[in-house]
């Protein structure tokens, strides 16, 4: 079944008005029509409505609400990823597959080692782009919420936001306790926020480590191998999805 977001005032009583680009999509790309069912969320709650197509019109398209259910496809605690920018266009995948494994929110975050330098207008059309990346992910993985990618930030301020977090995890390569991060991710608890810091495609300086062990952050090993910054988050997500779940 089809998933679409709306914003929560084009909810009605009895139906909900589809406007935007969501328009021409249902009616021209995947050619719906009265009677097809669809999923509507808002985007910011549990809230799940299932709909029937009741008309179209030049805007927008109305859907008949059938019933409302209380989505369960998030996971029980909130996990913000810190991302380090990469190179060329690694940063779309890494949104995409970190929405489908149940990140929150995405900071993409400038570091020392970090190739890629974005400013201004540039920086401005790269965030909007991977928001629409992150909504798209979001409506294919069912997801009850889409996911926000934040504005680039430098690393002082990342470090700032993720010290209100009640975790901080930093794969890093210079660590080697498997047994101490078993420890560290069987102590996390639903409920509980997780920032996982990522770095980008030259690792963490030692002063960025420092940095973030002031404010709380944990460093954890992955394994013996050295992970690509494209795949490290991606293994912590699906670790904390593994473990939150079971």
């Amino acid at each position: 079944m089809y998933h679409f977001f709306v914003r929560p005032e084009q909810i009605g009583e009895k139906e909900i008005r589809i406007t935007g680009p969501d328009v021409n999509h249902i009616r021209n790309v995947l050619r719906m029509r009265v009677g097809e069912e669809l999923r509507i969320c808002t985007g910011e709650d549990d809230r799940d409505f299932r709909c029937s197509i009741s008309g179209f019109s030049d805007e927008e398209v109305t859907a008949r609400i059938m019933w409302v259910e209380h989505g369960e496809a998030e996971l029980a605690s909130k996990i913000t990823l810190f991302q380090g920018l990469p190179k060329s266009d690694k940063m779309e995948m890494i949104i995409q597959k970190a929405v489908e494994l149940g990140a929150s929110e995405i900071v993409p975050v400038s570091m020392k080692r970090s190739v890629v330098r974005l400013d201004g207008g540039k920086a401005a059309a790269r965030v909007k782009r991977w928001n629409a990346i992150s909504e798209s992910a979001a409506k294919q993985s069912k997801r009850m919420i889409i996911p926000k990618v934040h504005e680039i930030a430098g690393f002082s301020e990342a470090a700032g936001i993720a010290g209100d977090l009640d975790h901080i995890l930093v794969p890093y390569e210079l660590a080697g306790d498997m047994e101490q991060t078993r420890r560290i991710i069987d102590s996390l608890k639903p409920g509980e926020s997780i920032g996982v810091f990522i770095g980008p495609e030259g690792g963490f300086e030692e002063s960025e480590i420092e940095q973030l062990q002031k404010v709380g952050g944990k460093t954890i090993t992955l394994g013996k191998r050295i992970l690509r910054t494209e795949t490290a988050g991606m293994t912590v997500l699906s670790i904390l999805m593994y473990h939150l779940e079971r």
